[in-house]
């Protein structure tokens, strides 16, 4: 499994279309093969995490290079951010536990 974690700030230009762009990137996320799971935090100093969990480097690659999303990628660049910086890691172990 292969983890990406985007951390950004948002520009004050990031309005009503960001969000909106957000939403169908996740919901078109979702419908790719080999995507898991999708969590977002934001920190008290306005910064935003969001964790992106894919099957595999492969299934990872095919929804950055996804034409919609290089169109948000573009956009992001041009207009929504103000910084981002994104990580890509092989979980190498997982655990989980579930109170019954």
């Amino acid at each position: 499994m292969v983890v990406v974690v985007f951390r950004s700030r948002l520009s004050a230009e990031a309005g009503a279309d960001y969000s909106e762009m957000a939403a169908e990137m996740l919901a078109t996320a979702k419908e790719m093969p080999g995507f898991v799971e999708f969590k977002s935090f934001k920190a008290d100093d306005g910064e935003r995490v969001s964790l992106v969990y894919w099957q595999d480097q492969e299934t990872m690659a095919a929804w950055r290079s996804h034409p919609r999303h290089r169109i948000a990628q573009n956009q992001g660049r041009a207009k929504w951010y103000s910084e981002y910086r994104i990580e890509v890691a092989e979980v190498v172990r997982g655990n989980k536990f579930e109170r019954p």
